[in-house]
């Protein structure tokens, strides 16, 4: 197995822009909207029935279609297969589907539908609270947010969390991170720095510090220098392939067309690690990666040091659950964290993972099925959705 030779250490301004996801990084706050489909245009069951044909997603909130012979209703523009007409109805709202029978599509989920007036107040009212949190020197009390949104603190933290997928604590804390991260290199002490970010004692700080900032604060003060990572480059069906490894385990899996790219990524991640090349135990490693890579059934029993957010922790975990040859949306893995309207936030997290095929973003697809983006391409996603579906004998079935 081929592996590229060289060994790197290459010293750059601490806190650079990193390829792989930073440590702790608070997802980003809603967007409040209340857009809604036109409804003149899909006045008639004709041109109803033509956006159904069409798939038509602007016509997603006009109006819903049910299929009589499977008992389902959907948004026109649902990617399930087409009905024969004679068996659709169409209804005003999804209220009326139900009403009429139909259940609602497991596919496109026309139950979930475009937001009314007060989850858009919701939103706007946790969009208010994440800016109070970065704004203040020090976390606000859950019991100081709740009464600004005029909400009891019960309500409100699950009103947070069911609409960014954490806790107002863990967002605090993220940001709080942002923060230290930030001040670090140019402080003139670990103690300023982490006062200066809102920590009140060293002690809560450095009892955090290894999970915020993937290292001890005095390394990551100076750029990772005294960490030690493994690397190598190696070829497999997919291109090339780098796997790294700190003492703790597999820390970056990432492909791409040329193996020199992907080491200056890594140079770029941790600027004054010490880059090490493979040994004779590493080249073990690298060898179970390509060959979880190239058949994922196998398995893959290596340790991992992942590092990342609570929120990205349970969407890189709620991943792992997906077994090979089934796929999900971004909008079922909301659900299985439990933060159903935190979609875009899954989305960010999965375009953050750091571990190609490990940690399996690219059995994530759109909600009618379709590939959506992927970090290391969108053709090596398709490739890795083919041989998984190929390992069982038929295409990638999506989760229900």
């Amino acid at each position: 197995m081929p592996t590229h030779p060289m060994t790197a250490k290459r010293p750059l301004r601490p806190g650079s822009r990193a390829d792989g996801p930073r440590p702790a990084q608070a997802p980003t706050p809603p967007v409040p909207t209340n857009e809604r489909a036109p409804t003149s245009r899909y006045a008639t069951d004709d041109a109803r029935w033509a956006a159904v044909a069409a798939r038509d997603r602007q016509a997603d909130g006009a109006f819903f279609y049910a299929v009589r012979t499977t008992g389902v209703y959907c948004r026109p523009s649902c990617g399930a297969k087409l009905a024969r007409r004679e068996n659709v109805t169409f209804h005003a709202d999804s209220t009326a589907a139900e009403r009429a029978g139909f259940r609602p599509c497991k596919r496109c989920h026309p139950e979930q539908g475009a937001p009314d007036a007060r989850q858009v107040r919701h939103a706007a009212l946790v969009t208010a609270a994440c800016r109070q949190i970065e704004m203040a020197e020090v976390p606000p009390r859950l019991d100081a947010l709740a009464a600004e949104a005029g909400l009891s603190p019960h309500y409100f933290h699950r009103l947070f969390r069911a609409v960014t997928g954490v806790t107002p604590r863990a967002y605090a804390n993220a940001r709080r991170a942002e923060r230290v991260r930030d001040a670090l290199p140019a402080a003139g002490s670990v103690t300023s720095a982490f006062y200066d970010a809102g920590f009140n004692s060293n002690g809560r700080f450095y009892a955090s510090a290894d999970a915020l900032l993937g290292m001890k604060p005095a390394a990551f003060r100076a750029g990772g220098k005294a960490e030690s990572i493994r690397f190598a480059v190696a070829q497999c069906s997919l291109g090339a392939l780098l796997v790294a490894a700190t003492s703790r385990g597999l820390c970056a899996v990432s492909l791409g067309d040329d193996p020199d790219t992907l080491v200056k990524a890594l140079q770029d991640r941790f600027p004054k690690a010490e880059l090490v090349g493979a040994d004779a135990e590493f080249e073990r490693w690298v060898a179970q990666v390509v060959g979880f890579v190239e058949s994922p059934r196998l398995g893959l029993s290596l340790p991992l040091d992942v590092r990342g957010t609570a929120f990205q922790q349970r969407v890189w975990q709620a991943l792992r659950d997906v077994p090979a040859g089934m796929t999900a949306s971004y909008t079922q893995i909301a659900e299985r964290i439990g933060a159903p309207r935190a979609v875009r936030a899954v989305a960010q997290a999965c375009a953050s993972n750091p571990l190609a095929v490990v940690i399996p973003c690219h059995r994530i697809v759109r909600n009618d099925g379709a590939l959506s983006g992927y970090r290391w391409g969108v053709e090596r996603k398709r490739a890795l959705l083919a041989s998984e579906g190929g390992e069982r004998g038929d295409a990638p079935t999506q989760v229900t």
